[in-house]
Formats: structure tokens, C-alpha cells, sequence
């Protein structure tokens, strides 16, 4: 199997990560005994000049999966800053597992507990508290107080 390619250019955060695990695990079905696939990100560099929320979001979330794929950035390889080259391994959680990620996608302001609980209140109140302190564990949700509320930010 050769390099297959995606474009997430124009979607919003978690379009994007929901294309790119169903691309990635679709891929790797698709590769059957094969040990890796090769995969080729277009999420664009962004216009801040720093790099972009998408390009910055996704890997971070490669970042927390270096267990089940590879990646190297584009400006490394390639000089494009704009693309990131994946080596799919092993297969990703399920996207409804994903409430990690939705948080973080919720929390690009600063949001109260009681806003994010009520967000995601399908999924429980215990493991969104869960899910929160791990990501604060990790680095990835920081919490800051604005006029004297305790508020959660994706770092």
C-alpha cells in the first residue's frame, strides 16, 4: 500500500479529528497484514504566524497516542509546516471515546465546570470530572480564575 493522503483544511476541530481517526483505523483495515501505512495530513500552517489551532490541536493529539502511531512534521521533512506525515501502527479509539479531545475543543475559552458538565452531561459527571483532571495532569487543560471564578483552558 502506498501513502494516502487527507485534507482537513476548512473543518473545525472535531470534524477534523473524526475524519482523521476514521481515515487513519480505515486505513489500516484496508492494509490488512501490513505492519504500518504511511499517511500524509494537509491541515494547513495557519495565519497567526505560529501555527494554526488545527495543526497545533492534531498534534498534540498524535502526541498523546505515540504508542499506537508515528509522526513527523512537515517542516522537519519536508519544509511544508503545513503537513504532517503519519505512520499508522495500530488502530485508534473510537471516536465516541474520544471526550478528552471535545473537552479540549469546548475549552478554546475559558469555560466553568458547570458549563462543561452541562455540555457533556451524557457522558456523566464523574467521568468528566475524570477526564479532566487528566488532561490537567497531562498539561493539555489548565485552569485560571477570571473575577474570581475558577474557569478551565486548553493549554
Amino acid at each position: 500500500m502506498g501513502t494516502l493522503e487527507i485534507d482537513l483544511h476548512g473543518r473545525t476541530w472535531v470534524e477534523a479529528l473524526t475524519a482523521f481517526i476514521d481515515f487513519y483505523n480505515s486505513a489500516l483495515d484496508e492494509a490488512g497484514d501490513a505492519y504500518s501505512v504511511r499517511l500524509v495530513v494537509i491541515h494547513g500552517y495557519g495565519s497567526t504566524g505560529e501555527g494554526g489551532i488545527l495543526r497545533n490541536r492534531f498534534r498534540g493529539f498524535l502526541r498523546r497516542f505515540d504508542d499506537r502511531l508515528e509522526f513527523t512534521p512537515g517542516e522537519g521533512s519536508c519544509l511544508n509546516p503545513g503537513i504532517t506525515f503519519v505512520t499508522a501502527l495500530q488502530r485508534l479509539p473510537d471516536k465516541r471515546g474520544l471526550l478528552d479531545e471535545a473537552i479540549l475543543g469546548y475549552c478554546e475559552r475559558p469555560r466553568s465546570l458547570s458549563k462543561i458538565t452541562g455540555r457533556f452531561r451524557r457522558h456523566g459527571g464523574p467521568r468528566i470530572v475524570q477526564a479532566i483532571k487528566s488532561l490537567q495532569k497531562g498539561g493539555y487543560l489548565k485552569r485560571v480564575d477570571k473575577l474570581g471564578r475558577t474557569m478551565y483552558e486548553a493549554s
